[in-house]
């Protein structure tokens, strides 16, 4: 078996992308303005304080990317402590791959007290011997860099790393580092899952057919 695991949260372990799309309904209509269509997508590959900057310049907002940061940590807090699922068969797929003896890692863009919150709600803080954000790096998944952390801290080289990811950015960033890709479906990217299944080494809707498998 490959030696890490790396781990996307939101909408790949985590069943939360429907949390930001009711965020940004709310943040945006305090403000007397309008989700665009496309909004979504521009920023599914950033990381927050990029998300923050791209808001403020898109929407012409005085607000500071702290400000921002700040109010959408409060306004996504109560579902990621209290109602956000783990994706179906996730956890237990997790703890195949503990029972293994597998290293595994979270790289995510996920604003790191919702990250916690999220975790310490599942009971599986513990089972992550890395949780690597991509605030750290400065850039978002659209680079592999948040990728590359990860394998570094788990002290593994990236071909020997499996990640999981619900995005076309971060599918292709992954694999051009020569990692093993596997894409899993999310709601919110499926205009892009087919070009996901023909990039991606293996896909899955969800976790339950591939315990014991990958």
């Amino acid at each position: 078996m490959n030696k890490a695991y790396i781990f996307d949260l939101d909408g790949t372990l985590l069943d939360s992308m429907r949390v930001w799309a009711q965020v940004d309904i709310e943040f945006i209509t305090r403000r007397g303005l309008t989700v665009p269509d496309d909004y979504a997508e521009a920023i599914s590959s950033m990381n927050f304080t990029r998300v923050a900057e791209y808001t403020i310049e898109r929407f012409g907002l005085t607000d500071s990317p702290e400000d921002l940061l700040r109010e959408w940590t409060e306004l996504a807090a109560y579902a990621y402590a209290n109602t956000v699922s783990l994706k179906p068969g996730a956890r237990e797929y997790l703890a195949s791959l503990r029972e293994k003896g597998a290293k595994l890692a979270i790289a995510t863009s996920t604003l790191p007290r919702l990250c916690r919150l999220a975790l310490e709600k599942h009971n599986i803080t513990d089972w992550f011997d890395v949780i690597c954000n991509s605030e750290e790096v400065g850039v978002g998944k659209s680079r592999p860099d948040v990728f590359l952390l990860a394998a570094e801290r788990l002290g593994v080289s990236p071909e020997d790393c499996v990640v999981f990811e619900d995005i076309l950015p971060a599918v292709k960033a992954a694999k051009s580092v020569s990692m093993t890709v596997c894409g899993v479906y999310d709601e919110t990217s499926r205009e892009d899952w087919g070009e996901i299944t023909k990039i991606s080494d293996y896909f899955i809707h969800d976790f339950v057919d591939i315990v014991g498998k990958i």
